[in-house]
């Protein structure tokens, strides 16, 4: 019998509850963000979330070795230079349903980096899939006039160290459980981008209830709720299967925000976001296939 036909309903579900939080999440930050400089807001993010975490995984951080929790928390440094991309990305970002899907393009590189750094060799689909996303970003970017624009190349600088965190964490952190594990990392954020807000970040805060409510709801909903769905569904699966179900993230993201901003989209943008999902797709088609005949009635994942 299959991983996938072992995998639960009740996963699908948590995961795809991940994914409209995770959604949610780019409105939360995008609103806190009218009051706070994106490093500061980030960085205590991560770290409010870290510490809620902490009360779940103390236990199991006690018995840890000190080299593992040693290498959970400099792994966060990368980590932190993901997620500093990413909000910048964000601050400066017109769009929030285009960064999205050029934030996605992170799971399609894994398997690149893991060929240039590690030695490993990508499947077929990869190399099918890579031009095509290409293309999707090369219009997203025609869309802005012949340029790339800051947002757009933060939010690749940002999936390229997603997709290097995610070889990473596979190879040097494969042994720690993945709650402490997330939760050293969140800390290890908090801590680093907090410290570089107040260094290099003059921005004057204006911590209005509302943007105070943003920020909470970002903390709580975004991160530790989030994280907390993600780490108990990808236990009760695989992560090839998980991470067709997270593609998701990009597509209520752009739902999100053409009903909360009022966001459209330009032909041009329509169809680089369509072709780079595609990409994502192609990608995993093999796991698509299994979900789509798990999902279907009749069907037979099996096969």
């Amino acid at each position: 019998m299959s991983s996938i036909k072992q995998a639960p309903w009740q996963a699908d579900a948590l995961l795809l509850l991940v994914t409209v939080v995770a959604a949610g999440g780019w409105i939360f930050s995008k609103e806190a963000l009218v009051g706070m400089p994106p490093l500061l807001f980030i960085g205590t993010r991560f770290l409010l979330a870290g510490l809620i975490l902490l009360g779940f995984s103390w236990p199991a951080l006690r018995r840890m070795p000190i080299r593992r929790v040693r290498r959970g928390l400099l792994v966060g440094v990368l980590f932190s230079a993901a997620i500093a991309f990413w909000v910048l990305g964000l601050h400066y970002s017109d769009h929030l349903g285009e960064s999205a899907f050029i934030n996605s393009l992170g799971i399609l590189m894994v398997p690149i980096v893991a060929r240039l750094l590690f030695g490993d060799r990508p499947p077929r689909s990869t190399w099918v899939a890579l031009p095509i996303a290409l293309l999707g970003f090369a219009l997203l970017s025609l869309n802005a006039g012949f340029r790339v624009e800051a947002s757009q190349l933060l939010m690749v600088c940002a999936a390229l160290c997603f997709a290097l965190l995610i070889n990473v964490n596979t190879r040097v952190v494969r042994n720690v459980p993945a709650l402490p594990l997330t939760t050293l990392q969140l800390i290890s954020v908090g801590v680093v981008l907090t410290g570089l807000s107040l260094v290099v970040e003059h921005q004057p805060l204006a911590l209005s209830p509302s943007i105070l409510s943003w920020f909470m709801a970002s903390v709580l909903l975004a991160s530790s709720l989030r994280f907390f769905l993600q780490i108990k569904a990808q236990g009760m699966t695989t992560p090839s299967h998980a991470a067709v179900i997270l593609m998701l993230e990009a597509v209520w993201t752009a739902l999100f925000a053409a009903w909360w901003f009022g966001e459209t989209m330009t032909a041009l943008q329509l169809l680089g976001c369509s072709l780079i999902f595609m990409a994502l797709l192609i990608n995993r088609w093999y796991w698509v296939r299994k979900v789509l005949l798990r999902w279907l009635p009749g069907g037979n994942p099996s096969r």
